[in-house]
């Protein structure tokens, strides 16, 4: 089995967007396809969820208002059975009072206490519906916001539907967004991911880095399109015993392959290709294959792999096969590279890059 490095670089776009807005409920290409499908039978079961949660909520309303009802007029009698206990113990004290025939010290004391017990005796009885309902408010205002809430949803069930879903609904919005902007990096995953794969087929004389991307310092001049190269990337790089492959993998429909705003693959392969030549077989990669003739020449060649068609024209500089035809068609070369010196070149590639081996 093919030897493989790194995964696919559209896949580490989107996990670390994914990540980067705290979206950890989505794990694959497939979810992110499947939530973008499912997107409208997901908003209405939010929303149907919702809807039976407000009608659970009335039913249990309705219970507790009945079951605090009952509780409040239970408790209205006993606080309406102590303040009628309490009166008639302090009439029982105050005709006790009013019998004592004692010195002039305990008749002073009898007149205080039978005015404190009259005082008491007249606030009882001139509030006491005012007490009876001072001790019940805090049951009292409960069953009001209980009547008050089912009136509410009863006059305004729409709105408490919107009340009710507005996060639910908010944060799947948020999350149709960002998984919007990734559709093209999805569908560009599936297809990279479907190449490695195959690739990984081949023997283990193969190498294969995926996500490849490295930057120059100073920057390659390319004299032919007077331009200078600061950075390459490019979808996968197969060191194998029969060369170097530069493949840019396209998971696109015919609309997007007549599409003429869409940067053309070939220009951009042909780009990373003058860059690695120059950096294969520069003056640092010289000592990679020696030869007693000389130094060996590196030739790199560059597919573009359509996932399910391709253009029935053909281009200079690049092959442009299906999935189906990679396979095949890299086993049609015959090796010019031993297995040592693969590894070398895909050692050298992948310290450029920044990774290792």
């Amino acid at each position: 089995m093919c030897k493989v490095y790194n995964q696919v670089g559209s896949l580490t776009t989107i996990k670390t967007k994914l990540h980067n807005h705290s979206i950890n409920d989505i794990h694959s290409t497939n979810e992110l396809i499947s939530f973008q499908k499912n997107y409208l039978d997901v908003r209405q079961q939010i929303i149907s969820n919702c809807s039976l949660l407000i009608e659970q909520e009335k039913k249990d309303l309705n219970n507790e208002i009945v079951l605090l009802s009952d509780f409040i007029e239970t408790c209205r009698s006993e606080y309406t059975k102590d303040l009628l206990s309490e009166l008639e113990q302090l009439k029982q004290k105050l005709d006790k009072l009013s019998s004592t025939r004692s010195n002039f010290f305990e008749r002073i004391t009898a007149y205080i206490q039978k005015n404190s017990i009259q005082n008491r005796i007249r606030a009882i009885e001139t509030n006491f519906d005012s007490q009876i309902a001072k001790m019940l408010q805090s049951h009292t205002n409960l069953f009001t916001k209980k009547k008050r809430r089912i009136e509410y949803i009863d006059h305004n069930f729409e709105k408490t539907l919107q009340e009710s879903t507005y996060s639910q609904l908010r944060e799947l919005e948020r999350k149709k967004a960002i998984v919007d902007e990734l559709i093209t990096s999805v569908y560009g995953a599936i297809g990279e991911q479907k190449v490695s794969k195959e690739l990984e087929h081949l023997s283990d004389d193969n190498i294969l880095i995926n996500d490849f991307s490295c930057s120059f310092h100073p920057p390659i001049y390319n004299k032919q399109e007077d331009d200078y190269i600061k950075s390459v990337q490019i979808d996968h790089i197969l060191v194998a015993p029969a060369g170097v492959f530069l493949i840019e993998t396209k998971n696109w429909s015919e609309q997007s392959l007549n599409n003429l705003s869409l940067r053309s693959p070939v220009e951009q392969i042909k780009r990373t290709n003058f860059a690695l030549y120059r950096t294969l077989n520069g003056e640092k990669a010289s000592a990679l294959l020696q030869h007693h003739w000389g130094e060996r020449k590196i030739a790199i060649k560059n597919l573009i792999v359509l996932i399910n068609q391709k253009p029935r024209e053909e281009f200079q500089y690049v092959k442009i096969l299906t999935l189906k035809e990679l396979c095949n068609y890299l086993e049609y070369f015959k090796p010019i590279f031993s297995v040592k010196e693969t590894e070398m070149i895909a050692n050298h590639l992948l310290r450029i890059s920044g990774r290792t081996h």
